[in-house]
């Protein structure tokens, strides 16, 4: 049997989980909510660049609700506890790519209203994305093989120069002066989702931790950047690392990195590694690295065409996890309380 699926924005994310729902034969799309009320009443196959697929885009919330899909696909740039809430209390499963985990990033206030909504509606909630989600997931496979573990470490190593996202690079401190003392909190706050993803691996592996506290480190570009729809001025951030520790008894046992930068005048010129890289530290110690490729038939005009591997790597994670959330137990559901995700329904057999 299909899962009922009604998609929440048709923004670059939510572009590419149509584009996948209508391509799965396991999933229906009945419905979606468009933020934007210039979307409002458009096919949401036009307004993602497939053909027609019959379904009108509308801001009805309470519309969408009535039609009682199995999930929502959630995908905002930034979760709203609200709007969530309302969902789950309606009996509607969701999966999330909006810098949902575990929730703790939401606060304790935010964190409790999702599981009260849970329990209320009967229903579940399972975040991810590429990372964090899938990248930590990568982790705690690669350190399955091993009989002592002492660290884990995470990277997400990238150059995100085609990724044209302002709403949300902004906050995590690109674009401010160099010398600006706030850009710490921001990265912390703005990123506040991977520490939720430490403390899943944690968990996994039935760490307790002490704390978990973010570091971060800036470059800045030495000439002006144009990156589209916004620009980066010379002496400004184009460069943000941060770094998520997990520690257990005074030692940092789990990381997560992201290292990202923009254009060929950074300062420091930091390497990215172009990838997904995990290292497992123990008996034995386990390095392992995943890289994203177009297909033979892929057509890129320009940089940016690329990005829409992102997006898709984002956003399938949680989509092939639909079916998988709807029969879970109600509440907050991460890897650990699945079975095995695989990409049922998009085997290509012609």
């Amino acid at each position: 049997m299909s899962s009922r699926v009604v998609q929440w924005t048709t923004g670059n994310v939510g572009m590419r989980s149509v584009v996948a729902i209508v391509a799965n034969p396991l999933l229906e799309l009945v419905g979606c909510y468009a933020w934007s009320p210039d979307k409002v009443g458009r096919d949401v196959g036009e307004l993602c660049g497939i053909d027609p697929v019959g379904v009108l885009a509308t801001d009805d919330i309470d519309a969408l609700l009535a039609l009682r899909p199995d999930c929502v696909v959630y995908n905002p740039k930034w979760p709203a506890v609200e709007e969530m809430a309302q969902i789950l209390e309606a009996g509607i499963n969701i999966v999330a790519t909006a810098a949902f985990i575990t929730g703790h990033a939401l606060g304790e206030d935010g964190r409790r209203r999702i599981q009260e909504a849970c329990v209320s509606g009967g229903a579940s909630i399972f975040g991810s994305g590429m990372n964090p989600g899938f990248a930590n997931l990568l982790a705690l496979v690669s350190a399955g093989i091993c009989d002592r573990v002492d660290s884990i470490t995470m990277l997400e190593s990238v150059d995100s120069t085609g990724y044209d996202s302002p709403e949300t690079e902004i906050p995590i401190g690109f674009g401010r002066p160099i010398d600006d003392p706030e850009l710490p909190t921001m990265v912390a706050s703005a990123t506040a989702v991977f520490g939720d993803a430490v403390r899943l691996t944690a968990d996994a592996l039935g760490l307790e931790l002490d704390e978990v506290r973010c570091d971060a480190e800036f470059a800045q570009t030495t000439t002006d950047l144009d990156l589209g729809s916004w620009s980066i001025a010379a002496g400004c951030v184009a460069g943000v690392a941060a770094n998520w520790q997990g520690v257990h008894q005074g030692r940092s046992v789990v990381q997560l990195k992201v290292m990202w930068r923009k254009g060929q005048t950074l300062e420091p010129n930091w390497k990215v590694q172009h990838g997904y890289i995990v290292d497992v530290q123990g008996s034995p110690n386990v390095h392992t690295k995943l890289t994203i490729a177009p297909p033979a038939d892929f057509v890129a005009h320009s940089m940016k065409d690329y990005m829409v591997l992102g997006m898709i790597i984002t956003a399938l994670p949680a989509i092939n996890a639909i079916p998988a959330v709807c029969a879970a137990a109600p509440g907050i559901v991460t890897y650990m309380d699945l079975p095995l995700i695989t990409a049922r329904g998009f085997v290509q057999t012609g």
